[in-house]
């Protein structure tokens, strides 16, 4: 049987703020413009918001049918709806996924820690952006200031951990979540009021379908997992702690609309000014650290700008971790029964050591690869295009096999209460064409279609 007991959240905009703090994030503010400047611009901006409506959005909602109707964590949950199978593999994985994704994660984070420092003190000024370059590259091929950094964001995510689901994850995120809409808001009016806000817009929005390849749609798939935090067990962690009241539909649809809101904006705060300043928008993971340094210290008030928006990267990451490391708590707590202070401890720990190392790979460990990467791009291209599409295919497999068409209605509809207009199309699809799609993008990205077609 379920936990009836399990703590839930205190209110319905806790629900709402904690979950749209669980997928808006660093995935959203970091990683959406760069991944948009690789891969063609529009061109990926398209293929991103078909697979969030057609892929991410009835996913959500598969996962938090899982996890509220589990009440358990993303492992445990899969042993409670199929007791004594294998699927609770498809849990480990998602439990693995996100603990990795911490471990590279909070050594970007620390990084905005050390920006938020720069800022703070004035290094960011007069610099050009050949130093831009150069001293990121010191910094983070350096081996003891970004573990400090890592270790200093791994201890507050720690502490709102501890602190419990509404006292510490639901308190920080109604704080967090709408100073982080604020500033957002703020540098994006600040940039198209830049002169190079046509080229940028442009860039952004208006597709080159030339650019669209099996790479970059595969990368848009993964974008969309990481931007909503699906197939890494955060979404089953967090919906596990919803009331039976919660609309579920409708906390989907909110919070994909919001997440992609908060990746537009981004998209907005910094292509604009990248253009206007004719600095390459393919700058990769380092563009928000070399490039937007650069353009606010071209600004009046430099500083001021870069103090407001490494600020905004921070709270975007917090937000990232607590929902991460509360994926690995909860796992940890639950399934090996001990308390959650404990089961935070091991995880921080384990988050520092792994983290330390991917921080690492930047200087001391450059030539220690995994498959050509380094251990931080290993990480990312781990979890990103293998862990999390397979954790996205195989929760559609086993809703659609395993659990029963009524039993699913039920938690969908709160028990008939509410209506589920497309429920019909929702169940089909999820059984069907989804794990089919994200199979076949997977399989072609591997080039595993190419060598069976080659075949006949």
């Amino acid at each position: 049987m379920a936990n009836k007991d399990r703590v839930t959240f205190g209110s319905k905009i806790g629900v709402i703020l904690a979950t749209v703090g669980c997928a808006v994030g660093l995935g959203s503010i970091w990683r959406f413009p760069y991944m948009v400047g690789s891969n063609g611009g529009g061109a990926f901006l398209l293929v991103f918001m078909i697979c969030t409506v057609l892929l991410g959005l009835p996913i959500m909602i598969t996962e938090f049918f899982i996890g509220r109707h589990s009440r358990r964590n993303a492992a445990g949950a899969f042993k409670e709806l199929a007791p004594g199978t294998q699927w609770s593999l498809i849990g480990y994985n998602g439990v693995l996924a996100a603990f990795l994704i911490l471990d590279f994660y909070s050594v970007v984070s620390g990084w905005t820690l050390e920006y938020i420092w720069q800022a703070m003190t004035g290094s960011l000024s007069g610099k050009t952006t050949a130093e831009f370059t150069t001293e990121f590259e010191a910094f983070s091929s350096s081996a003891l200031r970004p573990i400090g950094w890592t270790i200093v964001f791994i201890a507050i995510t720690h502490f709102i951990i501890v602190s419990g689901v509404e006292k510490g994850i639901e308190r920080a995120s109604k704080i967090m979540m709408p100073a982080l809409f604020l500033i957002l808001l703020v540098l994006c009016i600040r940039s198209i009021t830049l002169p190079g806000v046509n080229e940028g817009l442009s860039f952004l929005f208006k597709p080159d379908f030339e650019k669209i390849t099996s790479s970059v749609i595969l990368s848009a798939m993964g974008q969309t997992f990481f931007s909503l935090s699906i197939g890494m067990g955060c979404l089953i962690t967090y919906s596990s702690y919803f009331g039976k009241d919660t609309n579920l539909q409708l906390t989907a649809i909110q919070v994909t609309v919001l997440n992609t809101f908060v990746a537009l904006l981004a998209g907005i705060m910094v292509f604009p000014a990248v253009f206007s300043f004719g600095i390459e928008p393919t700058a990769g993971p380092e563009l928000v650290f070399i490039t937007l340094p650069n353009i606010f210290e071209q600004l009046p008030f430099g500083n001021i700008w870069s103090f407001i928006f490494f600020i905004l990267l921070a709270l975007a990451a917090l937000t990232s971790t607590i929902s991460l490391h509360e994926v690995a708590t909860a796992y940890v707590h639950e399934e090996y029964h001990m308390t959650r202070k404990k089961a935070a401890w091991i995880v921080s720990a384990g988050v520092a050591v792994i983290g330390a190392l991917a921080s690492l790979s930047f200087g001391l460990l450059k030539e220690y690869t995994i498959g050509g990467l380094i251990i931080f791009d290993a990480l990312d291209y781990l979890t990103a295009k293998i862990m999390m599409p397979i954790g996205g295919m195989m929760i559609c497999v086993f809703v659609g096999l395993r659990i029963e068409r009524k039993v699913l209605k039920e938690e969908l509809t709160n028990k008939g209460t509410i209506t589920f207009y497309f429920f019909n199309t929702y169940a089909f699809f999820i059984k069907y064409i989804a794990p089919v799609a994200i199979g076949l993008i997977f399989l072609n990205e591997l080039g595993l279609i190419k060598k069976i077609t080659s075949l006949f």
